[in-house]
């Protein structure tokens, strides 16, 4: 009877369109009239941003209606490049097409398609060759720009219980800074293994608590750790940018290459290891450490935290702008993962964002593909389903262990209570107010892309 009714319903909606327009005009509505129609049609609300749907209009707007409210309102939004989301009973939300999200059952039937591809190491090595030489060239980073002859800029060593602190600011293009903080042992004996950590969309960036809580307590347990500035995030680099360039798609680009001039620098230093790599981050900085992991052989371990996915590439033109998730047929994170292999992995989430499904759906299919090398035994998850997205001390804790144990550091030494927080602008290169930042500093995201096309091209 219901189903009657709607149809009853539907088709006067139809006629009405009809006695005013045909096919000729293509049955055309401005959006916004359309969905006045759907709220009324289906009593349910929908909240939108203005401008949003200003200027756009619909064609065969009447013909797009279904029985399934989800369904009409996919029909409807689809051609404009607008997506909803369900945030109550009969209440919806329209945002911005979400090119980075699928549904959780596509993550799964992608990696159930990419299963088929490769059955042994010999298929894998092809695909994985094919992915890298993809991702780089996509980067633009397959020939790389030369590397400014400048010398890295140090700042005055802080000396605290088991380990010292350093900023050190490196030249990546002419012009173009990266800033971090070194954490070193306090007594450094032979070789020790080098973990570069790349910072997420947090709040106070890599001068949060739980970063310097991270780093230190690497640095105590024996390795050289080193954290840096988001791109155009926060921290020293808005110096140079504003934090709306932050979401430009070149962005990706610079952080990957920010990343693999910093393994240049620590590991020319004397005391590094460059057979212990690694690279851990949450967020933005788990897509940072997939992403580097896949196209950076020297990188011998990785610890993504709070970002593996099937369905969830990275809300950020910094984490999927370049366009790396459409190479060689289409990708996603958890292949990207897979490149790391056999190299240890430690998968880390949690039970509040888009890595809830991980032991179910994604781990499966990193197991499969470590298991081409006979590697299943190295590749682990710290799934933690009462938490949400961050790089917590549970989190914490799992990639200490997980590190001292493939690399056999002293797993006592990781006790947070010997850490110091610093102040943040005690963590800052260039002075309080960027009084030091070199003469030759580039200004602007106009800026940054020139030197970069120049670096290109010069290359």
């Amino acid at each position: 009877m219901k189903k009657l009714i709607f149809l009853i319903c539907l088709s006067a909606l139809l006629h009405t369109v009809a006695i005013s327009q045909t096919s000729d005009d293509a049955f055309r509505e401005p959006l916004k009239d359309v969905l006045t129609q759907i709220q009324k049609q289906y009593g349910i609300a929908i909240r939108y941003d203005e401008a949003l749907v200003k200027d756009k209009w619909i064609n065969y707007a009447g013909w797009k209606f279904k029985l399934d409210v989800e369904k009409t309102l996919t029909n409807v939004l689809a051609s404009v490049d607008i997506t909803f989301a369900k945030e109550g009973h009969k209440k919806y939300k329209l945002q911005n097409y979400q090119y980075h999200l699928k549904t959780v059952e596509e993550g799964k039937q992608q990696l159930a398609y990419l299963s088929t591809l490769y059955n042994n190491k010999q298929s894998w090595e092809k695909r994985k060759a094919e992915l890298q030489s993809c991702i780089l060239t996509s980067l633009r980073l397959n020939n790389l720009p030369a590397r400014p002859a400048s010398k890295p800029i140090i700042t005055a060593v802080r000396k605290f219980d088991g380990y010292t602190v350093e900023n050190i600011a490196i030249e990546t293009l002419p012009g173009l800074y990266v800033s971090g903080s070194l954490y070193r042992p306090a007594k450094v004996k032979g070789k020790v293994p080098v973990i570069i950590n790349p910072d997420g969309h947090f709040s106070k960036g890599r001068y949060r608590d739980d970063c310097q809580y991270r780093c230190a307590t690497l640095a105590r347990m024996g390795a050289l750790a080193f954290s840096y500035d988001l791109f155009g995030w926060d921290g020293e680099s808005q110096l140079q940018v504003k934090s709306t360039d932050h979401r430009r798609a070149l962005v990706q680009t610079i952080q990957a290459l920010n990343a693999t001039r910093l393994l240049d620098y620590l590991l020319s230093l004397k005391e590094a290891d460059a057979t212990r790599v690694a690279i851990t981050g949450a967020s933005g900085g788990g897509s940072q450490t997939m992403l580097m992991a896949a196209i950076d052989n020297r990188i011998t371990l990785s610890v993504p935290v709070a970002m593996t996915s099937s369905y969830h590439s990275g809300g950020c033109p910094c984490e999927s702008g370049m366009g790396i998730h459409m190479c060689s047929g289409g990708t996603n994170n958890v292949e990207i993962a897979a490149m790391a292999a056999p190299h240890p992995q430690l998968i880390v989430s949690d039970g509040k964002d888009w890595t809830q499904n991980v032991p179910q759906n994604e781990l499966p299919f990193l197991q499969r593909t470590y298991g081409f090398y006979g590697k299943t035994n190295v590749i682990k998850n710290a799934h933690l389903a009462t938490e949400g997205h961050d790089y917590g001390i549970n989190k914490r804790k799992a990639m200490y262990d997980f590190i001292a144990q493939q690399w056999k550091l002293n797993p006592n030494a990781a006790d947070e209570s010997k850490v110091t927080i610093e102040k943040e602008t005690a963590l800052y290169v260039f002075g309080d107010k960027g009084e030091r930042l070199p003469a030759n500093a580039v200004k602007g995201f106009d800026e940054v892309t020139k030197v970069f096309e120049q670096a290109v091209v010069a290359k």
